[in-house]
């Protein structure tokens, strides 16, 4: 695992390395940027505004110790391809991070159009996201992979950095594979949509 999550996973007070309790660091602030360096922007005007960017909608699921776990995120995106790198960014409060962090593996699964109820179930905090839901492993990693998703994208985490609020998490490709069939789920202006070209 990458040596920044081990630095993070320490910072939570998490047990880090052959059975010994890691010396729990303060619990970093959430933001990462003083007071003084802080744009006058309203934060539902840049909900509102940013809204209008439509993206895709992913579920990024590990399996750790305690079984399988994932959440909803729409904040995913390739990031290079030689090295194969994707990137995805997670709220610094998530209760599902810390268990993806300690695996040091995550599938990210793309949404189809017919998957929003899915997407709303992974969007729940504190929930049994699984309940119900069949999974067979990603092929490198183990990391479930969802049934009807169009594509999925297995790896292992290479670095974490600090955004402000959330975490930006980068992945080595280490296998993937699409279907190529049916429709995107799409989101904008907080709804979901699909494609329509």
């Amino acid at each position: 695992m990458a040596a920044t999550a081990v630095r993070y996973l320490r910072s939570a007070g998490a047990v880090v390395g052959a059975g010994t309790a890691a010396d729990a660091l303060p619990r970093p602030a959430l933001r990462a940027v003083r007071e003084d360096e802080r744009l006058p922007v309203d934060p539902a005007a840049f909900r509102r505004v940013l809204g209008n960017f439509a993206s895709g909608v992913t579920i990024v699921t590990a399996l750790d110790g305690d079984g399988p776990a994932g959440f909803a995120c729409q904040s995913f995106a390739s990031l290079s391809l030689d090295p194969p790198l994707v990137v995805f960014m997670v709220a610094r409060t998530s209760t599902t991070w810390p268990r993806i962090a300690r695996a040091g593996l995550f599938c990210v699964n793309v949404l189809g159009a017919e998957q929003a109820a899915l997407c709303r179930a992974f969007a729940v905090s504190g929930a049994d996201k699984f309940a119900g839901v069949t999974w067979t492993p990603a092929p490198a990693t183990g990391s479930p992979r969802l049934p009807d998703a169009p594509a999925w994208i297995d790896c292992t985490i290479t670095t974490v950095h600090t955004g402000g609020d959330h975490l930006i998490v980068v992945g080595r490709v280490e296998a993937l594979g699409a279907t190529e069939a049916g429709e995107p789920l799409l989101f904008h202006r907080g709804r979901f949509g699909r494609f329509a070209g």
